[in-house]
């Protein structure tokens, strides 16, 4: 496939399934920057500080973790999430998340998003049966999670030196996935503009 439309000035938003201070799957979000083209950038944001769900403050104030959670997603050309596997399934902290940014229903900044999902698991499957979850909970919010082969990262503790990941395979793994988000990320602009740049 080929990944040569123009990137300039994309930013990208990395959510991490997980809160933990030592999380791997934080680990493989701080990794993408050096992967992503001189014009693409990459922003973490931590989901420790967003409150359970709840639709009484789901009004006019919302707490200010949540404003700034749906602000980062709006700003964001696109999504990274990189989550673990919990008992078959996604974490909490990270459905608690997208329950909060889908908000107003089918109006939410996560509408039209283009988001790659990836899992990162110590185990041997990678965490990949957390991805239909999170695949569908993306979809229910018309989110556009990427089309492409699963990034799965299994044996992940094994894959990291210093907080960041070392293998080379899987860091190319993770670069095409990237490259297919950015594709993405440029085809929907294209659409929005037309064929001449112009909406």
């Amino acid at each position: 496939m080929a990944h040569d439309i123009p990137t300039t000035g994309i930013r990208l938003l990395g959510i991490s399934g997980s809160i933990r201070r030592d999380s791997h799957c934080t680990a493989v979000l701080r990794s993408l920057q050096p992967l992503l083209p001189a014009s693409a950038t990459i922003e973490l944001f931590a989901l420790d500080d967003v409150p359970l769900y709840n639709a009484d403050l789901d009004g006019d104030a919302p707490p200010a973790a949540v404003v700034r959670l749906k602000s980062a997603i709006a700003q964001a050309d696109g999504l990274v999430l990189c989550s673990p596997e919990y008992n078959y399934g996604m974490p909490g902290v990270l459905k608690n998340a997208i329950d909060w940014a889908s908000r107003p229903g089918f109006a939410s900044p996560l509408k039209g998003k283009p988001a790659l999902i990836i899992t990162a698991s110590p185990g041997s499957a990678g965490g990949v049966r957390a991805q239909a979850q999170i695949r569908d909970a993306l979809a229910a919010t018309l989110a556009r999670p990427v089309v492409r082969q699963h990034v799965a990262i299994a044996n992940v503790n094994a894959r990291l030196r210093d907080g960041r990941l070392a293998d080379e395979a899987t860091l190319d793994f993770v670069h095409a996935a990237l490259a297919d988000l950015l594709e993405d990320i440029a085809l929907l602009g294209k659409a929005a503009f037309g064929p001449a740049g112009r909406s």
